[in-house]
């Protein structure tokens, strides 16, 4: 466990994973988290992952244990990725390879686009479409639902569809306290801006490989909608799993982290770097 401070109005909080031979310069995975979530979501691939490369888990500014952000914070894709850049800079990684679940996703498309000196490949898990049509109307009332509530009871409404109806009864009560704990301020501000970005314009400017990973009855969107945008990507491919979750990084993590691994292996990008 570790805290960068990232500018005067974050402490982000982040792990490091690297179970790799000492005597090895491994490749790094930067692994970028969903909606009241952490970096501690990801705990079902660190074991697939750590043992060939060191994997980078931050808490998105506002989430987990880094510091929760006010109502009015002034949310944009940039300064998300911002922080992002600024903690691989200090951890000296020039290069690496990139996953995102969920809006975790979103962000990590945007990601590639804008950034993509810095990203070798690009995994994205269940996330949405590059524009959620008709989430903008329901920004009002979420907002008086968080105002009013908190985020478990939320969480809990809707966790059904987000781990699909073969979860264990055990593991959506974890992922509904899991996502109940952030701050209803930090979510009031992140859904009606990030939650509902249009990122359209970046999808077709990502160069660099990228597997985009979706189940067969995902509630964000059709496998006929995912790809529409998927092939939109230049160098990408698609692959639909079983299920009903839309949060299939949780619900399948071996599958995915397999996928994942391989796809990485397969796409022949250069070796990376732990000097900027």
């Amino acid at each position: 466990m570790a805290i960068f401070r990232s500018s005067s109005d974050l402490d982000m909080h982040y792990l490091v994973d690297d179970f790799t031979d000492p005597w090895r310069e491994p490749d790094t995975i930067l692994m970028l988290h969903g909606n009241c979530e952490s970096g501690a979501a990801w705990y079902g691939w660190v074991p697939h992952l750590a043992r060939r490369f060191r994997v980078v888990r931050p808490d998105m500014r506002g989430f987990g244990r880094s510091t929760p952000m006010p109502r009015d914070f002034p949310w944009t894709l940039d300064i998300i990725i911002d922080d992002f850049i600024r903690l691989m800079n200090m951890l000296r990684v020039e290069r690496f390879h990139l996953v995102g679940a969920k809006i975790g996703g979103t962000v990590a498309r945007a990601f590639a686009a804008r950034r993509p000196e810095r990203v070798r490949t690009l995994t994205v898990i269940g996330t949405p479409p590059p524009f959620r049509e008709g989430a903008g109307a329901r920004i009002p009332a979420w907002t008086r639902d968080f105002e009013e509530n908190g985020v478990e009871p939320w969480a809990r409404r809707t966790m059904a569809g987000r781990l699909g109806d073969s979860f264990p009864a055990e593991g959506v009560e974890w992922w509904t306290k899991f996502m109940g704990r952030t701050a209803a301020s930090t979510q009031i501000g992140f859904i009606s801006t990030i939650a509902c970005a249009d990122i359209t314009a970046d999808i077709p400017r990502i160069a660099c490989p990228t597997l985009v990973i979706t189940t067969e009855e995902s509630g964000l969107a059709s496998v006929e909608q995912t790809r529409a945008w998927q092939q939109r990507i230049p160098n990408s491919r698609l692959l639909v799993l079983p299920g009903n979750s839309y949060h299939v990084a949780a619900s399948d993590p071996e599958r995915c982290a397999q996928a994942t691994l391989e796809f990485i292996a397969q796409s022949g990008a250069g070796a990376a770097t732990r000097s900027v």
